[in-house]
Protein backbone atom coordinates (compact mmCIF):
# COMPACT_ATOMS: atom_id res chain seq x y z
CA UNK A 1 0.00 0.00 0.00
CA UNK A 2 1.19 3.47 -0.91
CA UNK A 3 0.43 6.41 1.14
CA UNK A 4 2.55 9.06 -1.10
CA UNK A 5 1.08 11.52 -3.36
CA UNK A 6 1.75 11.22 -6.98
CA UNK A 7 4.10 13.74 -8.62
CA UNK A 8 1.13 15.40 -10.02
CA UNK A 9 -0.90 15.87 -6.92
CA UNK A 10 2.64 16.73 -4.96
CA UNK A 11 2.96 19.76 -7.74
CA UNK A 12 -0.83 20.98 -7.22
CA UNK A 13 -0.52 20.80 -2.95
CA UNK A 14 2.67 22.76 -3.63
CA UNK A 15 1.39 25.03 -5.70
CA UNK A 16 -2.01 25.23 -3.81
CA UNK A 17 0.24 25.83 -0.33
CA UNK A 18 2.09 28.70 -1.87
CA UNK A 19 -1.44 30.22 -3.10
CA UNK A 20 -2.44 29.90 0.44
CA UNK A 21 0.38 31.42 2.05
CA UNK A 22 0.78 34.85 -0.15
CA UNK A 23 -2.57 35.12 -0.28
CA UNK A 24 -4.67 33.74 2.50
CA UNK A 25 -2.29 33.32 5.88
CA UNK A 26 -1.24 37.18 6.03
CA UNK A 27 -4.91 38.29 5.99
CA UNK A 28 -7.26 35.91 7.28
CA UNK A 29 -7.49 36.97 10.73
CA UNK A 30 -8.29 40.53 10.18
CA UNK A 31 -10.32 40.41 7.09
CA UNK A 32 -11.82 37.33 9.44
CA UNK A 33 -12.87 39.91 12.12
CA UNK A 34 -14.13 42.79 10.28
CA UNK A 35 -16.43 40.14 8.02
CA UNK A 36 -14.63 41.35 5.02
CA UNK A 37 -15.58 39.30 2.11
CA UNK A 38 -12.78 37.76 0.41
CA UNK A 39 -13.01 38.95 -2.77
CA UNK A 40 -9.44 39.01 -3.89
CA UNK A 41 -8.81 35.74 -2.42
CA UNK A 42 -11.56 34.51 -5.06
CA UNK A 43 -10.47 35.84 -7.82
CA UNK A 44 -7.24 34.23 -7.14
CA UNK A 45 -8.80 30.79 -6.79
CA UNK A 46 -10.32 31.70 -10.09
CA UNK A 47 -7.24 31.98 -11.53
CA UNK A 48 -6.05 28.99 -10.38
CA UNK A 49 -9.10 26.91 -12.40
CA UNK A 50 -10.10 25.70 -8.39
CA UNK A 51 -14.19 26.58 -9.65
CA UNK A 52 -13.34 23.96 -12.12
CA UNK A 53 -12.64 21.08 -9.63
CA UNK A 54 -15.67 18.87 -10.17
CA UNK A 55 -15.81 19.60 -13.58
CA UNK A 56 -15.17 17.45 -16.63
CA UNK A 57 -12.78 18.49 -18.75
CA UNK A 58 -15.01 18.69 -21.89
CA UNK A 59 -16.72 21.52 -20.31
CA UNK A 60 -13.85 23.75 -19.31
CA UNK A 61 -12.83 22.03 -15.93
CA UNK A 62 -9.89 20.29 -14.22
CA UNK A 63 -11.33 16.98 -13.62
CA UNK A 64 -9.35 16.36 -10.48
CA UNK A 65 -8.93 13.08 -8.78
CA UNK A 66 -10.44 13.15 -5.19
CA UNK A 67 -7.30 13.00 -3.62
CA UNK A 68 -6.66 16.13 -4.89
CA UNK A 69 -9.91 17.84 -4.43
CA UNK A 70 -9.75 16.54 -0.91
CA UNK A 71 -6.08 18.70 -0.60
CA UNK A 72 -7.69 21.62 -2.40
CA UNK A 73 -10.30 21.87 0.78
CA UNK A 74 -7.33 20.96 3.45
CA UNK A 75 -4.55 23.79 2.44
CA UNK A 76 -7.41 26.08 1.76
CA UNK A 77 -8.87 25.84 5.11
CA UNK A 78 -5.14 25.53 6.58
CA UNK A 79 -4.88 29.75 5.71
CA UNK A 80 -9.00 30.17 5.92
CA UNK A 81 -11.74 27.59 6.40
CA UNK A 82 -14.42 29.98 5.86
CA UNK A 83 -12.96 30.42 2.03
CA UNK A 84 -13.01 26.97 1.82
CA UNK A 85 -16.93 26.99 2.38
CA UNK A 86 -17.06 29.23 -0.96
CA UNK A 87 -15.35 26.67 -2.97
CA UNK A 88 -17.08 23.90 -1.17
CA UNK A 89 -20.59 24.24 -2.06
CA UNK A 90 -20.06 25.66 -5.40
CA UNK A 91 -17.74 22.09 -6.36
CA UNK A 92 -20.92 20.14 -4.59
CA UNK A 93 -23.09 21.64 -6.68
CA UNK A 94 -20.62 21.42 -10.15
CA UNK A 95 -20.61 17.62 -9.11
CA UNK A 96 -24.21 17.08 -9.15
CA UNK A 97 -24.95 19.04 -12.30
CA UNK A 98 -22.34 17.07 -14.02
CA UNK A 99 -23.50 13.56 -12.75
CA UNK A 100 -27.07 13.93 -13.07
CA UNK A 101 -28.04 17.44 -15.38
CA UNK A 102 -28.74 16.87 -18.83
CA UNK A 103 -26.78 17.47 -21.74
CA UNK A 104 -28.10 20.62 -22.49
CA UNK A 105 -28.32 21.43 -18.82
CA UNK A 106 -24.70 21.18 -18.48
CA UNK A 107 -23.40 22.61 -21.68
CA UNK A 108 -25.60 25.64 -20.65
CA UNK A 109 -24.16 26.05 -17.01
CA UNK A 110 -20.47 23.97 -16.60
CA UNK A 111 -18.25 25.71 -18.82
CA UNK A 112 -18.80 29.46 -17.18
CA UNK A 113 -19.15 27.30 -13.75
CA UNK A 114 -15.76 25.58 -14.30
CA UNK A 115 -13.89 29.31 -14.70
CA UNK A 116 -15.86 30.65 -11.92
CA UNK A 117 -17.44 33.62 -13.91
CA UNK A 118 -20.63 32.14 -12.57
CA UNK A 119 -20.65 30.34 -9.13
CA UNK A 120 -23.35 28.17 -7.69
CA UNK A 121 -24.29 26.35 -4.06
CA UNK A 122 -26.91 23.97 -3.08
CA UNK A 123 -29.95 24.91 -1.06
CA UNK A 124 -31.02 21.95 0.94
CA UNK A 125 -31.76 22.85 4.70
CA UNK A 126 -34.90 24.86 5.71
CA UNK A 127 -36.06 25.98 9.35
CA UNK A 128 -37.74 22.69 10.00
CA UNK A 129 -35.26 20.41 8.21
CA UNK A 130 -31.40 19.83 8.32
CA UNK A 131 -30.38 16.63 8.08
CA UNK A 132 -33.73 14.71 7.47
CA UNK A 133 -34.22 16.51 4.09
CA UNK A 134 -37.44 14.30 3.83
CA UNK A 135 -39.39 16.69 5.73
CA UNK A 136 -38.83 19.85 3.80
CA UNK A 137 -41.62 21.95 3.03
CA UNK A 138 -40.39 23.75 -0.03
CA UNK A 139 -42.80 22.74 -3.38
CA UNK A 140 -42.68 22.96 -7.02
CA UNK A 141 -46.47 22.45 -8.39
CA UNK A 142 -46.40 22.13 -12.30
CA UNK A 143 -48.12 24.55 -14.51
CA UNK A 144 -47.76 23.84 -18.20
CA UNK A 145 -44.05 24.36 -19.30
CA UNK A 146 -43.33 26.18 -15.50
CA UNK A 147 -42.65 24.86 -12.34
CA UNK A 148 -44.14 27.42 -9.27
CA UNK A 149 -41.51 27.07 -6.04
CA UNK A 150 -42.93 28.36 -2.82
CA UNK A 151 -40.49 27.76 -0.20
CA UNK A 152 -37.62 29.18 2.42
CA UNK A 153 -34.38 27.28 2.81
CA UNK A 154 -31.64 28.23 5.08
CA UNK A 155 -27.62 28.44 5.74
CA UNK A 156 -27.32 28.90 2.41
CA UNK A 157 -23.24 29.43 1.36
CA UNK A 158 -23.11 31.20 -1.98
CA UNK A 159 -26.74 32.44 -1.82
CA UNK A 160 -25.87 36.18 -2.96
CA UNK A 161 -23.76 34.68 -5.82
CA UNK A 162 -25.09 31.73 -7.23
CA UNK A 163 -26.60 31.35 -10.67
CA UNK A 164 -27.99 29.32 -11.16
CA UNK A 165 -28.99 28.18 -7.43
CA UNK A 166 -29.76 24.36 -7.34
CA UNK A 167 -32.84 23.98 -4.85
CA UNK A 168 -34.25 20.68 -3.45
CA UNK A 169 -38.66 20.96 -3.39
CA UNK A 170 -41.18 18.62 -3.10
CA UNK A 171 -42.86 17.89 -6.87
CA UNK A 172 -45.69 15.24 -5.03
CA UNK A 173 -45.70 16.21 -1.26
CA UNK A 174 -48.47 13.20 -1.33
CA UNK A 175 -45.40 10.51 -2.22
CA UNK A 176 -44.66 7.88 -0.02
CA UNK A 177 -42.08 7.78 0.80
CA UNK A 178 -40.97 11.20 0.74
CA UNK A 179 -37.89 10.88 -1.23
CA UNK A 180 -40.03 9.72 -4.56
CA UNK A 181 -41.51 13.15 -5.11
CA UNK A 182 -38.41 15.54 -4.10
CA UNK A 183 -36.65 16.84 -7.41
CA UNK A 184 -33.89 19.58 -7.64
CA UNK A 185 -34.59 23.27 -9.83
CA UNK A 186 -32.01 25.14 -10.94
CA UNK A 187 -33.31 28.78 -10.09
CA UNK A 188 -31.23 31.14 -12.07
CA UNK A 189 -30.00 34.65 -10.13
CA UNK A 190 -32.70 37.53 -10.73
CA UNK A 191 -36.01 35.54 -11.04
CA UNK A 192 -38.80 37.15 -9.95
CA UNK A 193 -39.97 35.71 -6.36
CA UNK A 194 -36.38 34.59 -5.44
CA UNK A 195 -34.86 36.74 -2.62
CA UNK A 196 -32.23 36.46 -0.09
CA UNK A 197 -33.56 37.69 2.85
CA UNK A 198 -30.58 38.06 5.75
CA UNK A 199 -27.31 36.94 6.71
CA UNK A 200 -27.63 34.94 9.39
CA UNK A 201 -25.12 35.54 12.49
CA UNK A 202 -22.76 32.51 13.46
CA UNK A 203 -20.07 31.71 15.74
CA UNK A 204 -17.42 31.16 13.26
CA UNK A 205 -17.40 29.99 9.57
CA UNK A 206 -17.11 33.90 8.57
CA UNK A 207 -16.00 35.56 5.21
CA UNK A 208 -18.88 33.57 3.25
CA UNK A 209 -22.62 34.55 3.79
CA UNK A 210 -25.04 32.14 4.90
CA UNK A 211 -28.24 33.15 4.00
CA UNK A 212 -32.15 32.83 4.65
CA UNK A 213 -33.54 32.25 0.92
CA UNK A 214 -37.08 32.79 0.42
CA UNK A 215 -39.02 31.41 -2.89
CA UNK A 216 -43.07 32.63 -3.46
CA UNK A 217 -44.46 31.65 -6.43
CA UNK A 218 -41.17 31.69 -8.58
CA UNK A 219 -41.19 30.45 -11.98
CA UNK A 220 -38.57 28.29 -13.89
CA UNK A 221 -39.12 26.53 -17.50
CA UNK A 222 -39.37 22.58 -16.77
CA UNK A 223 -36.04 22.68 -18.62
CA UNK A 224 -34.46 23.25 -15.06
CA UNK A 225 -35.73 20.06 -13.64
CA UNK A 226 -32.29 18.75 -12.66
CA UNK A 227 -31.68 15.34 -15.00
CA UNK A 228 -35.34 16.25 -16.73
CA UNK A 229 -37.07 13.25 -14.59
CA UNK A 230 -39.26 14.40 -11.40
CA UNK A 231 -38.54 12.27 -8.29
CA UNK A 232 -35.02 12.29 -8.53
CA UNK A 233 -33.83 14.82 -6.22
CA UNK A 234 -32.80 13.13 -2.94
CA UNK A 235 -31.04 10.53 -5.03
CA UNK A 236 -29.05 13.60 -6.80
CA UNK A 237 -28.31 15.52 -3.23
CA UNK A 238 -27.21 12.36 -1.70
CA UNK A 239 -24.83 11.34 -4.26
CA UNK A 240 -22.98 14.70 -4.56
CA UNK A 241 -23.07 14.80 -0.47
CA UNK A 242 -20.67 12.27 -0.50
CA UNK A 243 -17.74 14.18 -1.76
CA UNK A 244 -19.13 17.05 -0.02
CA UNK A 245 -18.18 14.84 3.15
CA UNK A 246 -15.02 14.20 1.57
CA UNK A 247 -14.44 18.31 1.24
CA UNK A 248 -15.63 18.45 5.18
CA UNK A 249 -12.91 15.51 6.21
CA UNK A 250 -10.35 17.63 4.62
CA UNK A 251 -11.37 21.02 5.98
CA UNK A 252 -11.16 19.36 9.47
CA UNK A 253 -7.71 18.20 8.22
CA UNK A 254 -6.64 21.64 7.30
CA UNK A 255 -8.32 23.07 10.57
CA UNK A 256 -5.98 20.64 12.57
CA UNK A 257 -2.30 21.07 10.57
CA UNK A 258 -2.92 24.92 11.41
CA UNK A 259 -3.79 24.31 14.88
CA UNK A 260 -0.51 22.23 14.83
CA UNK A 261 1.43 24.48 13.38
CA UNK A 262 0.30 27.32 15.75
CA UNK A 263 0.93 24.92 18.58
CA UNK A 264 4.42 23.87 18.05
CA UNK A 265 5.49 27.60 16.75
CA UNK A 266 4.05 28.99 20.13
CA UNK A 267 5.64 26.19 22.23
CA UNK A 268 9.21 26.72 20.84
CA UNK A 269 8.80 30.72 21.49
CA UNK A 270 6.75 30.73 24.45
CA UNK A 271 9.14 30.74 27.62
CA UNK A 272 7.89 30.38 31.26
CA UNK A 273 10.53 29.89 34.44
CA UNK A 274 13.02 30.81 31.94
CA UNK A 275 12.57 27.81 29.69
CA UNK A 276 11.02 27.19 25.99
CA UNK A 277 7.24 26.04 27.67
CA UNK A 278 8.06 23.00 25.09
CA UNK A 279 10.49 21.74 27.66
CA UNK A 280 7.88 21.07 29.74
CA UNK A 281 6.32 17.87 29.76
CA UNK A 282 2.87 18.61 29.84
CA UNK A 283 2.85 20.99 26.43
CA UNK A 284 4.85 17.88 24.67
CA UNK A 285 2.00 15.52 25.61
CA UNK A 286 -0.22 18.36 24.04
CA UNK A 287 1.58 18.34 21.14
CA UNK A 288 1.82 15.32 20.29
CA UNK A 289 -1.68 14.83 20.67
CA UNK A 290 -2.27 16.91 18.10
CA UNK A 291 0.22 15.52 15.28
CA UNK A 292 -1.25 11.65 16.25
CA UNK A 293 -5.03 12.47 15.78
CA UNK A 294 -3.64 15.14 12.45
CA UNK A 295 -2.36 12.29 10.95
CA UNK A 296 -4.65 9.65 11.62
CA UNK A 297 -7.18 12.19 10.39
CA UNK A 298 -5.47 12.90 6.83
CA UNK A 299 -4.94 9.63 6.16
CA UNK A 300 -8.47 8.42 6.84
CA UNK A 301 -9.62 11.32 4.24
CA UNK A 302 -7.15 10.65 1.68
CA UNK A 303 -8.21 6.34 2.10
CA UNK A 304 -11.75 7.38 1.84
CA UNK A 305 -10.35 10.08 -1.24
CA UNK A 306 -8.59 7.52 -3.35
CA UNK A 307 -11.80 4.87 -2.79
CA UNK A 308 -13.95 7.46 -4.08
CA UNK A 309 -11.10 7.43 -7.13
CA UNK A 310 -11.27 3.73 -7.48
CA UNK A 311 -15.14 4.56 -8.59
CA UNK A 312 -16.45 2.55 -6.09
CA UNK A 313 -19.50 3.53 -4.17
CA UNK A 314 -18.18 5.27 -0.87
CA UNK A 315 -21.15 6.60 1.76
CA UNK A 316 -19.82 4.98 4.09
CA UNK A 317 -16.38 5.78 4.04
CA UNK A 318 -16.90 9.37 3.39
CA UNK A 319 -18.83 9.31 6.56
CA UNK A 320 -16.01 7.52 8.62
CA UNK A 321 -13.60 9.96 7.00
CA UNK A 322 -15.96 12.98 8.00
CA UNK A 323 -17.69 12.21 11.72
CA UNK A 324 -13.53 11.25 12.98
CA UNK A 325 -11.59 13.97 10.87
CA UNK A 326 -14.16 16.48 12.38
CA UNK A 327 -13.79 15.62 16.07
CA UNK A 328 -9.95 15.80 15.12
CA UNK A 329 -10.38 19.18 14.11
CA UNK A 330 -11.96 20.16 17.15
CA UNK A 331 -9.68 18.35 19.20
CA UNK A 332 -6.66 19.62 18.10
CA UNK A 333 -8.32 23.05 18.06
CA UNK A 334 -8.97 22.98 21.90
CA UNK A 335 -5.33 21.53 22.61
CA UNK A 336 -3.43 24.20 21.15
CA UNK A 337 -5.59 26.58 22.85
CA UNK A 338 -4.76 25.09 25.88
CA UNK A 339 -0.60 25.39 24.64
CA UNK A 340 -1.24 28.89 24.16
CA UNK A 341 -2.81 29.70 27.49
CA UNK A 342 -4.67 32.88 27.80
CA UNK A 343 -3.19 34.10 24.54
CA UNK A 344 -5.33 31.22 23.00
CA UNK A 345 -8.11 32.75 23.77
CA UNK A 346 -7.15 36.29 22.45
CA UNK A 347 -8.07 37.80 18.89
CA UNK A 348 -4.50 38.43 18.40
CA UNK A 349 -3.95 35.13 17.99
CA UNK A 350 -4.97 32.28 15.47
CA UNK A 351 -6.05 29.70 17.28
CA UNK A 352 -9.30 31.40 18.69
CA UNK A 353 -10.67 31.28 15.08
CA UNK A 354 -9.80 27.77 14.77
CA UNK A 355 -11.44 27.03 17.96
CA UNK A 356 -14.54 28.54 16.48
CA UNK A 357 -14.41 27.25 12.93
CA UNK A 358 -14.07 23.56 14.00
CA UNK A 359 -17.29 22.75 15.49
CA UNK A 360 -19.25 23.50 12.07
CA UNK A 361 -17.31 20.28 11.13
CA UNK A 362 -19.35 17.76 12.80
CA UNK A 363 -22.63 19.56 11.52
CA UNK A 364 -21.98 20.21 7.87
CA UNK A 365 -22.94 17.63 5.05
CA UNK A 366 -24.58 15.58 7.67
CA UNK A 367 -24.24 15.49 11.27
CA UNK A 368 -21.83 12.96 12.98
CA UNK A 369 -24.58 11.18 15.16
CA UNK A 370 -26.56 10.63 12.07
CA UNK A 371 -24.02 9.79 10.44
CA UNK A 372 -23.38 7.15 12.56
CA UNK A 373 -26.05 5.69 12.26
CA UNK A 374 -25.79 5.66 8.38
CA UNK A 375 -22.20 4.20 8.95
CA UNK A 376 -23.53 1.34 11.14
CA UNK A 377 -26.51 0.36 9.27
CA UNK A 378 -24.49 0.10 6.25
CA UNK A 379 -21.84 -2.28 8.28
CA UNK A 380 -24.98 -4.10 9.52
CA UNK A 381 -26.68 -4.88 6.31
CA UNK A 382 -23.23 -6.11 4.57
CA UNK A 383 -22.54 -3.17 2.02
CA UNK A 384 -19.54 -2.06 3.63
CA UNK A 385 -16.76 -4.26 5.67
CA UNK A 386 -13.84 -3.29 7.90
CA UNK A 387 -10.87 -5.56 7.56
Amino acid sequence: MDFRLNDGQRLFRDTLRDFVDREIVPVARDWEHSGRYPTEIVEGMRQLGLFGLAVPEEYGGIAADTVSFALTFEEISRGWMGVAGILGSHSVSCFMLAKHGTEEQKAKYLPELATGERRTGIALTEPGAGTDLQGIRATARREGDEYVINGTKMWITNARHADPLPVLVKTDPTAAPAHRGMSILLVEAGTPGLEVTRDIGKLGYKGPESCEVVLVDVRVPAAQLLGGVEGRGMQQALSSLETGRINIAARSVGIAQRAYDEALGYARKRTAFGRAIGDFQAVQQRLAEIAVRLQAARLMTYWAASRMDDGVRMDTESGMAKIFASEQALACATDAMRIHGGYGYSTEFEVERLYRDAPLMSIGEGTNDVLRGVVAKSLLAGKATIR
